[in-house]
């Protein structure tokens, strides 16, 4: 049988980051490729009690079709835990998701059209990339420094009338590739832009509650309500594998993402979202997030030590994140990390080549000579033992 592909599904492409899995996956592979949060901090017991609760005192209605909207009570509590972020938001305009990476497939369904100019940051979101590429927009690549985007470059990108970008793709807090966040400084600069050029910002914040020492500035969202759409997670602070996001929408907005749900799955998990919602109900998570904070600070802390012990003298230079799961390294000049890679995995360590994280790049160029590594998911001493191994496939590629 000859199947006809539809032009968008000939632009889809295998997660990178995805594909890397299988292979850390074999016996003896450290890996510090993996995005996955740690299973330590997945309270286990919380939910065992909540889903009994749950099939006890409402079974029947955990277990049948619901609102696509979401279940009310947690679209409440969503709303009011966003008051931290100093966004103040009705219920009504909150839409639970089945993870927030739904939430990016809604957006670009509804937002991007074909050859229309979307703007990200340099680097970026692999996941995001993959739910906008299937609707063939025009990716353009602001530049960006430790701080986040460029609020100069952002303007000068924003283009005008048939030309003007659709939206602007920001991750604010502890961004995943780099684990960099923007300052409030940088917040001010980029929301400004954003309103005078009429410009709305999607704002992704899966990882804004990992802060290690001090939680990060008002989001984006709270500076230009009516121009953006707040994607948030409970992946990262509950399970994962819960499949449980949100999105928080503008009015003008809301009806259509509304619309893109009920097509892709009529509606997230209804006792999931009973469940998750009897776990936070009274103050659960205000207890159990410091216990994830102060484990990946730990980890962060003990990958820094590494690092600055392991690559001495190698010509690397990294980041020192105060938050989130990743850190973000630059390989001595003209040194590839695809090819790093491959002897890394031989000395039975993994990370993801920096390279898959660009929208655009030239071949040769230094981005060929970035890595992320994730911290969260390994211990101290596989740290340690990942370091030594990293540091040795390093001198080997000198």
């Amino acid at each position: 049988m000859n199947w006809t592909l539809a032009r968008r599904a000939e632009k889809m492409n295998p997660s990178v980051i995805r594909e890397l899995l299988k292979v850390t996956e074999k016996p003896g592979i450290i890996s510090f490729a993996g995005g996955l949060p740690s299973p330590q901090t997945f309270p286990i017991d919380a939910m065992r009690e909540a889903c009994d609760r749950v099939l006890k005192d409402d079974g029947q209605a955990a277990l049948q079709y619901a609102a696509s909207e979401g279940y009310t009570p947690l679209r409440e509590w969503v709303a009011h835990d966003l008051l931290k972020q100093g966004m103040a938001v009705d219920p009504d305009h909150v839409l639970i998701t089945t993870g927030s990476q739904q939430g990016l497939d809604l957006v670009a369904k509804i937002l991007i059209d074909e050859g229309k100019r979307i703007l990200v940051e340099t680097p970026t979101y692999l996941g995001a990339l993959q739910a906008f590429t299937p609707m063939a927009p025009t990716v353009v690549s602001v530049d960006s420094d430790a701080h986040g985007v460029d609020p100069s470059d952002l303007r000068a990108k924003v283009g005008s009338g048939a030309n003007k970008a659709r939206f602007v793709y920001l991750l604010p807090n502890f961004q995943n590739p780099t684990g960099r966040s923007m300052s409030e400084e940088r917040r001010a600069a980029v929301a400004q832009v954003a309103i005078e050029c009429g410009l709305p910002i999607i704002e992704d914040n899966p990882y804004g509650d990992l802060w290690f020492d001090a939680p990060p500035p008002p989001s984006l969202s709270s500076r230009h309500p009516g121009g953006s759409v707040y994607l948030g997670s409970f992946s990262k602070i509950l399970a994962p594998g819960l499949r449980l996001g949100y999105l928080v929408a503008p009015t003008a907005l809301y009806p259509k993402l509304l619309q893109a749900k009920q097509a892709a799955d009529l509606h997230t998990p209804s006792f999931n979202q009973r469940v998750v919602a009897e776990v936070l109900k009274d103050g659960f998570i205000e207890r159990h997030v410091p216990t994830i904070r102060a484990l990946y600070k730990q980890q962060c802390e003990a990958m820094l030590a590494a690092l600055d012990r392991e690559m001495a003298g190698l010509g690397l230079t990294w980041n020192r994140p105060v938050g989130g799961m990743f850190l973000w390294v630059q390989l001595p000049q003209g040194m590839n990390a695809v090819t790093l890679l491959a002897k890394a995995i031989y000395k039975g360590v993994a990370f993801v080549p920096g390279s898959a994280f660009y929208a655009t790049h030239k071949k040769g160029s230094a981005i060929e000579s970035t890595l992320r590594l994730s911290f969260v998911t390994a211990t101290v001493d596989q740290i340690n033992s990942g370091m030594v191994a990293l540091a040795a496939a390093i001198r080997e590629s000198l």
